[in-house]
């Protein structure tokens, strides 16, 4: 084997250029950190006095924000270039998962605390996401999407899981407030990485006619195509039934 052919697999492969591999280790970190959060921010309420139905209401907070801002951040992430978008959006994170880690560490928190600051985490989460479904889809080449686009997402979901089940056995070992803030550490790491992103080869976004009207387009084009907001309404409701059952039993 030829030293180039060592080099070559010592890079990795070929579509795996490095904002694609930053973009990957990154969400492979806050998927960890935040499947084990869900599963930690549960028991803090429950080991705060609350029931069931203040599980809920916590798991409500951090829902209501994400489809409130969602569009709001999807327009943003066309004007703003979308890895400052990135990096602030996982400072939001880092700094309620923070506050939410340090309350349950130090004393009894409130249930309005709690509720405040995952609501900040689900504004931080709709700003975010919009941005780096952009950043990713700029990381790789047509050629290339499909093979990326399937590890990127076997990495996910393989934090996804490995995170719940990492996060439920560290509130068992050491409770829900250190889980917090590892999620806390995880997200200030993903900033971390995701500032080092090169976007020099991204061009410059001509300004738009505002926001309002960029919504307005979107409306229109989403509301034209039944295909579209039939499968937007069906998994709307099949997300409500599951991530609810999830957040409150998981």
């Amino acid at each position: 084997m030829t030293p180039s052919a060592d080099s070559s697999r010592a890079r990795g492969p070929a579509w795996a250029s490095r904002n694609y591999s930053l973009l990957t280790a990154a969400a492979f970190v806050t998927n960890l950190g935040s499947n084990g959060a869900m599963i930690a921010a549960a028991f803090a309420v429950l080991e705060a006095g609350g029931d069931s139905a203040d599980v809920g209401l916590v798991a409500a907070a951090r829902t209501l924000p994400l489809v409130v801002f969602l569009l709001i951040g999807g327009a943003v992430a066309d004007r703003l270039p979308r890895h400052r978008v990135m990096v602030a959006a996982n400072t939001l994170n880092c700094l309620s998962q923070g506050a939410f880690a340090v309350l349950v560490l130090t004393g009894e928190p409130r249930l309005w605390q709690m509720m405040l600051l995952t609501a900040l985490g689900g504004t931080g989460h709709a700003f975010f996401s919009p941005a780096a479904e952009g950043m990713l889809l700029s990381s790789v080449s047509g050629e290339q999407a499909g093979r990326a686009f399937a590890v990127f997402r076997m990495a996910m979901q393989g934090a996804a899981v490995g995170g719940a089940a990492l996060g439920g056995a560290m509130v068992a070992a050491v409770g829900p407030g250190w889980v917090l803030a590892a999620d806390a550490v995880a997200f200030a790491a993903a900033g971390s990485l995701r500032s080092l992103l090169d976007v020099s080869h991204i061009p410059a976004r001509a300004p738009g006619a505002g926001i309002l009207a960029d919504l307005r387009d979107g409306w229109r084009e989403v509301a034209g195509r039944p295909w579209l907001w039939g499968i937007v309404v069906q998994f709307s409701v099949a997300n409500a039934v599951l991530g609810a059952a999830d957040a409150v039993y998981g």
